[in-house]
């Protein structure tokens, strides 16, 4: 009996154990959603006096860097090169600055170091925003500020990481310094369209934001975005500064000519062109014919010509204030061929037009040899022409809801400017129904002043769909034949009403147009009609 005891005793307290050592699933408690916590920099933030070739942040959590050569921004600006950061690739509770012994500070100066979003903790990479630390060189932190908003003059979406730049005026101050000198402080939007001057020193100052792709702390002209204000800033005094980024035209320069082959040369060239600015000098028959016309989708005039037999070609080149003689030498010539493409293919939309584009510059359509038939095999009237550039033809007839289109263009339809011809091309062209589409009706509603206007309809593909740019008594605009989507609707100020959107200038103090966009998207199906109100203030 005491044994059967024990053994009783002996399984209860087995069974126990085992039960209280039965692994379960830990629950880990919350996340960790604190970014890291400064604990010390030495020397002291906002320090002054400041002499030490050393600088050392202690955070409270291991972190790593990220992005840092985008993220931080130093101002007034440092070569980078004459500083050694870290850590760099691995992680550390601390950030390490050293100074290299060619590298000097300004006297009298407060300089920051704004890490933007670049510190965040190791395990669950929560970002300390925006830190910064601050020094100077001098006995007091300099503690003015500037702020304000970019957007872009043309682009309803803003890039992101623009700087603004600060230059100090003084009697050899002029507007050329943000191509030739380093701006004294500088600061970025960061991710944001938001920017913050801080510990400026009194002083008056010409302010500009770069979209600097270089990030050379240089304006380069063609390449960047710039924004400018006319103000001059008079600190302490205005703070607050909005800019409209804009990328000019390039002043205009050509490039070196290039021999493609006997009936071609092309001249690149940087910005606008002036009026007839190519000019044959080489004596040539009175017969020889010469064209020029403009490469699609690249600054570059073609000049096109007959057979030579000639070994170069002399021409002048016009700019604005001089001619440049350049002599062009026959060198690798490269094969092109004459052929024609058609725009579209199958489905055509209602109102359409039908278009083709050439390889070589066109000079005659021949309409006797295009057969244009619906699908009761009824021929249908058409009219033809060629764009000012000669490399599109068009076709104008009017289409019907659920129709289909025969076309045949047979060889002799398209002519070049030598002589040649297209092969037969054939197209079957389909229209929707009438209530595949949808209509758009936009009420323009003037809080301001009303003024010349471009009025677009902007497709989910960025392109622009529909325009309208002559106004009517009432202000009501409809966009017909339109395909279900989602639609931007964006209004340009035409101030000189030249039908396009004009760019500015900075050395001439010249912004650009103007441009708004409706503030939400337009989302159009079948068979809807939809009424939208546009109020510009």
């Amino acid at each position: 009996m005491r044994c059967f005891k024990t053994l009783f005793i002996l399984i209860f307290f087995t069974g126990l154990i085992f039960s209280c050592a039965k692994r379960g699933t830990p629950t880990g408690g919350p996340k960790d959603t604190i970014p890291p916590l400064l604990t010390n920099a030495s020397p002291k933030n906002k320090s002054i006096k400041f002499k030490s070739r050393e600088i050392i942040l202690s955070f409270d959590e291991y972190i790593k860097l990220k992005n840092l050569d985008q993220q931080l921004i130093i101002s007034p600006p440092l070569n980078l090169s004459e500083l050694t950061i870290d850590p760099q690739t691995t992680i550390s509770k601390r950030i390490n600055i050293e100074f290299s012994d060619s590298l000097y500070l300004d006297e009298k100066t407060t300089y920051t170091f704004n890490f933007g979003s670049s510190i965040e903790d190791n395990n669950e990479g929560n970002i300390l925003p925006f830190f910064s630390y601050t020094i100077s060189t001098g006995e007091i932190i300099d503690s003015l500020f500037i702020k304000g908003k970019v957007s872009d003059a043309y682009d309803q979406e803003v890039e992101r990481f623009v700087s603004l730049y600060l230059y100090p005026i003084d009697s050899t101050h002029n507007d050329s310094v943000v191509y030739l000198k380093k701006p004294l402080y500088v600061t970025n939007t960061l991710d944001t369209i938001l920017y913050n001057f801080q510990n400026l020193r009194e002083d008056k100052y010409q302010i500009i934001a770069i979209k600097d792709y270089g990030k050379n702390y240089f304006y380069d002209q063609g390449v960047d975005k710039i924004g400018f204000v006319s103000d001059t800033v008079d600190l302490p005094g205005d703070t607050l500064f909005d800019f409209r980024l804009f990328k000019e035209d390039f002043n205009f320069r050509w490039e070196r000519p290039q021999y493609v082959n006997d009936h071609h040369i092309r001249f690149p060239y940087y910005g606008i062109p002036e009026i007839n600015p190519i000019k044959l000098v080489t004596p040539v028959p009175k017969k020889f014919k010469t064209l020029i016309t403009k490469e699609k989708n690249k600054d570059t005039l073609n000049f096109w010509f007959p057979e030579i037999e000639a070994d170069s070609l002399q021409f002048e080149l016009k700019t604005k204030d001089t001619i440049i003689k350049t002599n062009v030498v026959f060198y690798r010539p490269e094969l092109d061929s004459f052929y024609i493409t058609p725009v579209q293919n199958n489905l055509f939309d209602l109102n359409d037009t039908l278009r083709f584009n050439s390889s070589l510059p066109l000079s005659k359509i021949n309409s006797k040899f295009i057969s244009l038939q619906n699908k009761d095999s009824v021929e249908i009237p058409f009219e033809s022409s060629i764009n000012k550039n000669k490399d599109l033809a068009y076709l104008f007839f009017k289409t019907e809801p659920n129709d289909k289109y025969d076309i045949e263009l047979l060889p002799q339809t398209f002519i070049d400017f030598w002589g040649s011809t297209n092969d037969t091309i054939k197209l079957k062209l389909t229209t929707k129904s009438q209530d595949s589409y949808g209509i758009i009706n936009i009420q323009l509603n003037w809080k301001i002043k009303k003024q010349k206007f471009i009025l677009e309809l902007i497709n989910d593909k960025n392109e622009v769909s529909k325009r309208i740019s002559k106004s009517n008594l009432i202000d009501l605009y409809k966009f017909e034949n339109l395909n279900p989507g989602n639609y931007k609707v964006r209004l340009i100020f035409d101030e000189n009403d030249n039908q396009k959107w004009d760019s500015g200038n900075y050395l001439k103090k010249i912004q650009p147009e103007k441009v708004t966009y409706l503030d939400e998207e337009i989302e159009l199906r079948e068979n809807w009609e939809v009424n939208q109100v546009f109020i510009l203030k």
